[in-house]
């Protein structure tokens, strides 16, 4: 693409590179671009042209402008090139590229210094090449058919797990009018439970066989959450195996039975197996200023529409609005557009109120959209990136 400039214009700027090519002479010339035809006085530059169009509009306007689709990174990379620097970009798009270039920052370190449980190395270890070919099959789905296979199955038992947690839950007799297969059914979810819970063990207690930095296997998330999602149910095996009718026993099964809830932690174990639950997960730890600034403008609402309903309503002979905690309630579902309708003002002034408050939650529950959706673009791109670079990888050891 060709583009014509000044050389008045490009003067005007000395520090950039166009205006030293400007001012200087042709011996110089060729060390500033990439080839130059000194009789028609064109230079050639093998950069990208996208990028050089707001180059161009910097030198005519004097404004450096920042389009959203445009990478922040690359962006930078190109005005360097150029010799334009960043503090040149105008205030409309300064402060979204400041944003999203702090975010790609901060994921590119948290690569580097906090490597991921998939990047282990096993040389030097105890039969490196069993733990190499075990931690492919176990963490790198892509690497392998069988990989692939154990994913699949891995997937298969979290579901089977859900669905019988339900099926558990329910009363076959009251709920479906099934009364001759009701204790069969009950073995029969029974022994599925089993089945999982081996499975969900066996696959912990390979990862953590495999891994060398033992601590660091302890403390990762996805990790603690296995633990957890078969943590109750081994506990829940020993108390019923102890359960004697004493007290302090009965009371040790009513926690297990609360405990009994953490199973549904298995569905997070899906996590594992797609790219999106985990951009979800590191969207929600990169917006959690966001989420905080959320959450004080809920809370200065909340206090604020409260105490001004409580004020208005309490006189009235049937109000429900009994107690200021009771008019948190009240605030907290209107704002979050709720709205149950057990507690409700009465007098014209108090749903005008309410109006008004209903209002405002719409309005503070929409400011971080914005910011959470780019965050979202941003990570999901770089997860998606890193499943493009190993199949690159892969495709690069196959061809070589």
């Amino acid at each position: 693409i060709r583009y014509m400039l000044s050389q008045e214009l490009l003067a005007s700027h000395p520090e950039t590179r166009l205006g030293r090519l400007a001012c200087c002479s042709r011996d110089s010339a060729l060390e500033l671009c990439d080839d130059a035809d000194f009789l028609e006085n064109e230079f050639f530059f093998d950069r990208n042209s996208q990028t050089f169009q707001y180059v161009m509009n910097y030198y005519r306007t004097g404004h450096l402008h920042v389009r959203e689709e445009l990478c922040e990174i690359s962006f930078l990379q190109e005005i360097e090139y150029w010799g334009i620097d960043e503090l040149r970009i105008h205030p409309c798009c300064r402060e979204r590229y400041y944003r999203r270039k702090e975010q790609k920052e901060n994921l590119d370190v948290r690569r580097v210094y906090e490597p991921e449980d998939n990047d282990e190395d096993f040389v030097g270890a105890a039969c490196p090449a069993l733990r190499r070919c075990l931690w492919d099959l176990l963490e790198k789905p892509e690497s392998s058919r069988a990989a692939r296979t154990f994913g699949s199955l891995s997937v298969f038992f979290v579901i089977v797990s859900v669905i019988n947690m339900v099926l558990i839950s329910l009363d076959l007799g009251e709920d479906f009018g099934v009364s001759d297969v009701g204790f069969g059914a009950l073995l029969l979810f029974d022994a599925l439970e089993y089945v999982c819970v081996v499975w969900f063990t066996g696959e912990l207690a390979l990862r953590f066989l495999c891994v060398r930095d033992k601590c660091r296997f302890s403390r990762s998330i996805p990790n603690v959450i296995d633990l957890l999602a078969i943590l109750p149910f081994y506990v829940t095996l020993a108390v019923e195996s102890l359960h004697g009718g004493s007290t302090e026993l009965e009371n040790m099964g009513r926690v297990v039975q609360v405990l009994r809830l953490l199973r549904s932690l298995r569905m997070l174990k899906l996590g594992r197996h797609s790219t999106g639950l985990k951009s979800l997960g590191l969207t929600i730890t990169e917006c959690y200023e966001e989420v905080g600034l959320l959450l004080l403008f809920l809370g200065v609402g909340i206090s604020i529409f409260a105490t001004v309903v409580f004020t208005l309503e309490r006189d009235l002979p049937a109000t429900t609005f009994t107690s200021v905690p009771a008019a948190w309630w009240w605030a907290t579902t209107s704002m979050t557009t709720v709205g149950y309708g057990d507690i409700r003002p009465d007098t014209a002034v108090g749903k005008v109120l309410a109006f008004l408050c209903i209002l405002s939650g719409i309005l503070i529950l929409a400011l971080p959209i914005g910011v959470a959706t780019i965050n979202v673009n941003i990570i999901r791109n770089c997860c998606l990136n890193q499943r493009l670079m190993w199949g690159f990888f892969r495709a690069r050891t196959v061809i070589m």
